[in-house]
């Protein structure tokens, strides 16, 4: 029994030039890839490890800015100093200017990469983002009551972080394979844009959870269920979402997941790739059904993984701090396993193991019946086990 290992995440081969009209295979070649070698790493936004083609694109872009008359402010990040004679100070000395906020080259950082460092376009892009937010009042968005409590939870939540602190969204749109919730949310225009404003709010939720400082953690993780997602009915939806993310949070997302990927993903593919950009693609990760723990395992801790998709983590189990960690072992079949776990005496444990070898979860208790220990015996092939050390992820209930 030894504790299981966990490959660093890497990125995809380079995306082919046909773009839309790669397989279904080449995806998931391009996936295997990206979960397989272990060089994958996030662009830096410290400055000092910036070569010198993006310092200089960083700087043209500030001067660009500096010109403009009013504060331009993305995120509650002020990005511009506008040309104004220097403050004075009591005995008529020039003061010194206001420290320049460090989140600043975060943004812009963000904003060059995607446009590839071409300054011009990355400015344009983001006088258009700012302008959008003022339009659309998206930094009051958080505070607004839209009407989707069920949805909460259910079709697009923030959920935990994965192994290197990024949080996660979760997007599940099974839901809407109901007749009567598909024309409830998205019946006619209105809807739709309430729909859209929601989603909106959900995603301003994920950035407000960034620290948006060099050397912290300046992006979310999405992992996207596409179990029972209705193609056709969400075609309209789905690219006004990705169009209106791409055009307004510029790298914001470190890694997309796709769990239950059904055979029909390369015709979904071809329908969202001209939307997105070569860097986006180059993120993402293809999980087929029945293979989704495994690979959410990889990237994100199973005490923080939903119950749904083969964790430990219930919802709500989050509100009083994070979870402590789960014990992760590898098992073969026929092996006995005796745990000891602490201050735990006649009572029963619920634990979960993931059968990666025919793709299914199991979950089930076990019985206390020494002080401290729990006796699993695991009877085929090699089983994944995760069990909770903590409430919340650790259910107890009394009995024996």
């Amino acid at each position: 029994m030894s504790p299981t290992t966990t490959p660093s995440p890497a990125p995809a081969a380079a995306p082919s030039s046909k773009g839309a009209k790669r397989s279904l295979m080449s995806s998931l070649m391009d996936a295997t890839a990206l979960l397989r070698s272990a060089s994958f790493k996030e662009d830096s936004y410290v400055a000092a490890a910036l070569p010198p083609s993006e310092l200089r694109a960083l700087a043209d872009l500030k001067a660009l800015l500096a010109k403009h008359p009013d504060p331009i402010t993305i995120w509650g990040v002020p990005l511009n100093s506008p040309h104004q004679p220097p403050p004075a100070s009591a005995d008529g000395a020039t003061a010194a200017a206001p420290p320049v906020d460090e989140r600043a080259d975060v943004v812009l950082l963000k904003f060059l990469r995607a446009r590839d460092f071409r300054v011009r376009d990355a400015h344009a892009m983001l006088l258009r983002c700012a302008a959008w937010r003022a339009e659309f009042g998206a930094d009051a968005v958080l505070d607004e009551d839209l009407g989707f409590k069920d949805l909460e939870g259910v079709v697009a939540y923030m959920h935990g972080w994965d192994r290197e602190g990024h949080p996660v969204c979760y997007n599940a749109y099974g839901v809407f394979k109901d007749r009567d919730m598909y024309e409830r949310v998205f019946g006619d225009g209105d809807r739709l844009a309430r729909f859209l404003r929601w989603r909106v709010q959900v995603m301003e939720r994920g950035v407000r959870a960034l620290s948006l400082r060099p050397g912290g953690v300046n992006a979310i993780i999405q992992v996207t269920d596409l179990k029972d997602m209705p193609k056709r009915e969400l075609r309209a939806a789905s690219n006004q979402i990705l169009s209106l993310f791409q055009d307004n949070y510029p790298e914001m997302v470190a890694r997309k997941v796709f769990i239950n990927v059904p055979w029909y993903f390369s015709v979904l593919f071809s329908m969202i790739s001209p939307f997105l950009t070569e860097r986006t693609k180059s993120k993402f990760v293809i999980a087929r059904e029945g293979n989704v723990a495994e690979t959410l395992y990889k990237f994100i801790r199973p005490e923080l993984v939903p119950v749904q998709y083969g964790g430990l983590s219930r919802a709500g189990d989050l509100e009083n701090g994070p979870p402590k960690p789960a014990s992760e072992f590898t098992i073969k079949g026929g092996e006995k396993v005796f745990l000891e776990i602490d201050g735990i005496e006649g009572w029963i444990l619920q634990y979960l193991v993931a059968l990666w070898e025919i793709g299914r979860v199991v979950s089930g208790t076990g019985a206390c019946e020494e002080r401290g220990a729990l006796f699993v015996i695991l009877k085929s092939v090699v089983w994944e086990l995760a069990i909770g050390s903590s409430l919340g992820t650790l259910q107890k209930q009394r009995g024996l």
